[in-house]
């Protein structure tokens, strides 16, 4: 009984010392007036491990990055598995679309990393969430129209605590709306028209823009619905900061509200954020 009652001890502070990681920073995500700028990395940190991997993961963790991107496609026997592309044959060893291969099939590939094949296999989202919980927000970007499977799995990982859904295709967020309000959603906009249309219909706790319509009025906007400001860094402002052109990328990005940034170059831009006094 004694055993019991220290492990069952033990177990909790473990499972409260993981949750106090996230907990700021789902506090932060959540407070649309905050001068905190979330760092979001896409498809996790991909430079020396293979993209949406599980080991890409565990690096966005130790880095301290708040947000990790994942993208999750579902496997033709109904597993949901992380893949950006509809084909493998960029990331893996193997050839065709994810959708029409089994679990089986997909798990004897090996993952590649700058062309180079590494020991790792194609994750499940279940596998990826499981070590991102309590310790990073995921954001889940929907790759399939399979998302009664997602659904599945993100619920039984109580994933409304920590993971948030992202889509363009406003049906598809509209079935996740369906299914739990309590679900955190962050449609994509590309006008202020279809920005305010997604503050309307979902009452989302992010909206993704781009910076073709990046003013202060659709962020005034954002902000006023209770909503947070994504941008990406991806491209050109990446390739700025990759330059040392940090401080002054970082400005332009931040400069009209935006308060989360996804990026390539997660350590560089925690790092730049910090100096300019806009990161935790």
């Amino acid at each position: 009984m004694t055993r019991i009652t220290v492990s069952a001890i033990l177990l909790l502070f473990v499972v409260f010392k993981t949750n106090a990681q996230v907990r700021p920073i789902r506090k932060e995500f959540l407070d649309p007036t905050s001068k905190n700028v979330l760092v979001a990395s896409h498809r996790a940190v991909h430079h020396q491990l293979p993209e949406n991997s599980l080991p890409a993961i565990r690096e966005a963790i130790r880095l301290g990055v708040d947000i990790v991107e994942i993208d999750v496609k579902v496997s033709k026997d109904g597993i949901p598995m992380l893949m950006h592309d509809g084909k493998v044959d960029r990331t893996t060893t193997g050839k065709g679309n994810l959708e029409t291969q089994t679990f089986d099939e997909l798990r004897k590939l090996r993952l590649l990393s700058n062309g180079k094949v590494t020991e790792e296999t194609i994750p499940t989202l279940e596998e990826a969430l499981q070590v991102a919980n309590g310790r990073i927000l995921v954001d889940l970007d929907l790759k399939t129209e399979q998302i009664d499977k997602v659904i599945e799995v993100v619920k039984k990982a109580d994933g409304r605590e920590f993971v948030f859904f992202f889509d363009s295709d406003y049906e598809i967020l509209s079935k996740v709306d369906d299914a739990s309000k309590k679900y955190m959603l962050m449609p994509r906009a590309y006008s202020q028209a279809m920005a305010d249309s997604a503050l309307t219909r979902f009452k989302p706790e992010v909206i993704h823009i781009d910076s073709k319509f990046y003013t202060p009025e659709v962020t005034s906007l954002i902000r006023s619905k209770g909503a947070r400001i994504w941008i990406n860094a991806l491209g050109a402002p990446d390739e700025e900061i990759r330059k040392g052109n940090v401080s002054e990328t970082l400005k332009n990005l931040t400069k009209q509200g935006a308060n989360i940034i996804q990026t390539d170059e997660p350590e560089k831009m925690i790092r730049g954020l910090r100096e300019l006094g806009l990161h935790r």
